[in-house]
């Protein structure tokens, strides 16, 4: 049981059955390498400390586990039916105009000829011509530079989806 200190929703997930938890992890992040880590780091007595775990697990994983986390993200403009968690984050794209939609599958398309997968970034409160421009520019990163901006925008939309899953949790 956890403190009585800890906030209603992060004790409801610090008390969940693994399986339970695990499931919920999975929601926010594809990585099972990462869900394990976050589950080895309960019981957080503050959000903070879940993020902070989020962090170093974030930091530990492999391109196998990056790309195991990455699978579980639809291409920007193009959120998978039924996914309402990316169509909230990818609500920059909703209001794009065709021209706008056609250049990002188009940059989709040679990111992912480069890369070998999705081009992934926390679209969270972007709007479709920032991530339009932000694709532009990655494309000129190298495979190395690109794996790291992977983990980094992987690692804010982690942040971002905990932060939520705890304060859902906490509504009866």
């Amino acid at each position: 049981m956890t403190s009585t200190s800890t906030p209603p929703g992060l004790a409801r997930f610090n008390d969940l059955e693994e399986s339970a938890a695990l499931a919920a992890l999975h929601e926010a992040c594809a990585s099972t390498t990462w869900a394990r880590r976050l589950l080895a780091a309960r019981p957080c007595a503050t959000t903070d400390e879940l993020l902070t775990a989020s962090d170093a697990a974030m930091s530990g994983l492999s391109a196998e586990d990056l790309a195991e986390a990455m699978a579980g993200h639809p291409p920007i403009g193009r959120p998978e039916p039924g996914d309402p968690t990316s169509a909230r984050e990818q609500r920059g794209m909703a209001g794009a105009s065709a021209e706008l939609k056609a250049e990002m599958l188009e940059l989709n398309l040679a990111y992912q000829e480069k890369f070998g997968h999705v081009f992934l970034i926390c679209a969270t409160g972007r709007t479709g011509e920032q991530m339009r421009d932000a694709a532009r520019e990655r494309l000129g990163n190298t495979p190395e530079q690109e794996w790291e901006t992977v983990r980094t925008e992987l690692g804010m939309i982690n942040r971002l989806r905990l932060a939520l899953l705890v304060e859902e949790d906490a509504r009866p």
